[in-house]
């Protein structure tokens, strides 16, 4: 039983990274050099939510520390992102980033012109959204004299 048991934690233990890292590493280059649109829509999306996740578990870091199965939920989290037969990135990215990204004007996705199918990228567009951007960043000064 013990043979076992040191078996199933090795392969627990390469699994986070292999399930994380490696496979989406892999099919990242795959998607990259296809001729498809949508397969690097999903590794993209993959990408800004896994270092979205691994940010928000540097800063709570102390409270994850108390969850004991923090790390297989996570895997299982990151799986579902990961596995091409759900789109899981894809989704999240649809429903909740773009739309927050829409909601305080950092997205030009919704922008389209009528007559072509891309964004519209006029410099002056351009300008907008960062200054937009900046404005979202940007922590407020008070002007009040001290």
């Amino acid at each position: 039983m013990g043979k076992l048991w040191t078996i199933l934690t090795h392969l627990h233990s390469l699994a986070g990274p292999t399930v994380m890292l490696l496979y989406p590493l892999y099919a990242s280059v795959q998607a990259m050099e296809s001729p498809s649109k949508l397969d690097d829509e999903q590794w993209l999306a993959y990408w800004i939510l896994y270092s979205f996740i691994t940010l928000m578990e540097m800063v709570l870091e102390s409270l994850i520390y108390w969850i004991p199965i923090w790390y297989e939920l996570k895997l299982l989290f990151i799986a579902w992102l990961v596995l091409p037969n759900f789109r899981g990135a894809a989704f999240i990215y649809d429903k909740f980033v773009r739309e927050q990204l829409r909601k305080h004007g950092l997205s030009t996705a919704g922008k389209m012109k009528k007559d072509d199918k891309s964004p519209s990228s006029s410099p002056k567009d351009k300008e907008k959204t960062k200054s937009k951007f900046l404005a979202f960043v940007t922590p407020k000064k008070d002007h009040e004299a001290y």
